[in-house]
C-alpha cells in the first residue's frame, strides 16, 4: 500500500463518521451543561478522549468481527486484508492509550469514565455482543454516557440526564435494526444476537415497543416544563412523525439495503431531537 492508501484504510478503520459524531456529542453535552464559567481547552480535551474512545472501540470490535464482516460488510479494511490483525491491534493500542492520557487532564471522574468505557468496549467485542440483547444496551449505554461525559468536562451532569435517555433509547432501537441487518453473517460464525435467538418478527414487535416508549418519553420534559413549548412543537412536528415513518418501513421491508436506510434515518432522528432539546432549553 501507498501511504496515503494505508492512512486511508486506517480512518477507515476507526468509522470516521461514528468518531465525528462522538466528538460533537461530546461538545453539545458540555455547552448544554455549561451552567458557570468552563474552559474550552478542557471541553476540547473531552471530545478528542471520547472520540478517540469511540474509534478505539470500533477498531477491537472489528478485529472480533472480521470473519462475520467479510459477508456483512465486507468493504471494512479487515475484512478486505488491507489491514493485517497486529497492525489493528497496534492502533487499537494507541488509540485507547491516548483516551486514557487525555482524560487524566480533565478530572478524576472523567479519568475513570475512559478508563471504564474502554474496559467495557472490550468486553463488548469478546463477549457481550454475543448475549441478546445485552450487547444492544450496553452500546446504547455508552452513546448516552456521552453526554453525560460532556457534564463531567465542565462540572455539571444533572443537565445531560435526559438528552442521555434520549440517546440512550434511540440507541438501543437502532442497534437492534442492525442485528436484523447482519444476521446472515452473524448466523455463520455462530453468534446469537436477539433477532437470531426469537426471530425478525419478535424483533420488529420490540422495535415498534422501544419507538412507542421513545415517543410517549418525548411529552415528560415539557408536562414537567424542563423544556420550552420550542421542545415540543419541534418534536411532534419533526421527530416523533419521523418514528412513526420508521415503523412503518420497518415492517413493510426488512431486506438489507431498508434496514441500511433506516439505521440512516435514526441517526437523523437522534440529531433533529438534539436541536429539539437546544430550542427547548
Amino acid at each position: 500500500m501507498t501511504n496515503i492508501s494505508e492512512l486511508k484504510s486506517y480512518i477507515t478503520l476507526t468509522r470516521p463518521i461514528n468518531f465525528i459524531i462522538t466528538f460533537f456529542v461530546v461538545i453539545f453535552g458540555a455547552l448544554f451543561c455549561a451552567a458557570e464559567e468552563y474552559s474550552l481547552y478542557i471541553i476540547l480535551l473531552a471530545a478528542i478522549s471520547a472520540a478517540l474512545t469511540a474509534a478505539s472501540g470500533n477498531v477491537v470490535n472489528d478485529i472480533y468481527d472480521k470473519e462475520s464482516d467479510k459477508i456483512n460488510h465486507p468493504e471494512r479494511p479487515l475484512a478486505k486484508g488491507i489491514i493485517s490483525d497486529k497492525e489493528a491491534w497496534a492502533a487499537y493500542f494507541v488509540l485507547t492509550l491516548a483516551a486514557i492520557f487525555l482524560s487524566a487532564f480533565i478530572n478524576q471522574i472523567a479519568f475513570a469514565i475512559v478508563v471504564f468505557t474502554s474496559v467495557l468496549l472490550y468486553l463488548y467485542s469478546i463477549r457481550l455482543k454475543r448475549i441478546p440483547l445485552l450487547g444492544n444496551i450496553t452500546i446504547a449505554y455508552l452513546t448516552g454516557l456521552a453526554f453525560i461525559y460532556g457534564g463531567v468536562a465542565v462540572n455539571n451532569v444533572s443537565d445531560a440526564y435526559l438528552p442521555a435517555v434520549f440517546a440512550f433509547m434511540i440507541n438501543l432501537i437502532r442497534e437492534l435494526v442492525k442485528d436484523i441487518q447482519d444476521m446472515e453473517g452473524d448466523k455463520k460464525v455462530g453468534l446469537k444476537t436477539f433477532p437470531i435467538k426469537l426471530g425478525t418478527k419478535a424483533t420488529n414487535i420490540l422495535i415498534t415497543s422501544l419507538t412507542v416508549t421513545l415517543i410517549i418519553f418525548t411529552f415528560y420534559p415539557f408536562v414537567n416544563q424542563i423544556y420550552k413549548i420550542e421542545f415540543f412543537v419541534t418534536v411532534m412536528i419533526i421527530v416523533n412523525p419521523l418514528l412513526v415513518y420508521f415503523i412503518k418501513l420497518l415492517y413493510e421491508d426488512n431486506h438489507y439495503k431498508n434496514l441500511n436506510k433506516l439505521s440512516n434515518m435514526l441517526k437523523l432522528n437522534m440529531v433533529l431531537g438534539l436541536l429539539a432539546i437546544i430550542l427547548g432549553k
